[in-house]
């Protein structure tokens, strides 16, 4: 991967959207919305603290997490999408 995220941030890539309702109807790509889950690819070394420390991240890669609908800014690499965000935007790790 080369693409490395800096200070707080994570790099995620979007999960793919349902094609089906939960009652089974097909939906046609312009009425699905965007998923609010990915898999976290990179993380970058925490936030910078006083005394030259740096935080932990909660988040670890591989972990699947939802995040907030506007987290985050679209980032395509090689023909792939992607999300840089920083931690806070991260609303929870799905086990």
């Amino acid at each position: 991967m080369s693409i490395v995220p800096l200070n707080d941030k994570i790099l995620v890539e979007r999960l793919e959207a349902d094609d089906k309702t939960a009652g089974g109807i097909i939906l046609p790509d312009a009425a699905k919305e965007k998923p609010k889950q990915g898999k976290v690819l990179a993380l970058g070394e925490g936030k910078p603290l006083d005394g030259g420390k740096r935080a932990a991240f909660q988040v670890k890669v591989g972990d699947r997490v939802l995040f907030t609908s506007y987290g985050g800014n679209e980032v395509v690499h090689d023909g792939k999408e992607y999300l840089i965000m920083t931690e806070d935007d991260v609303l929870a790790v799905v086990g």
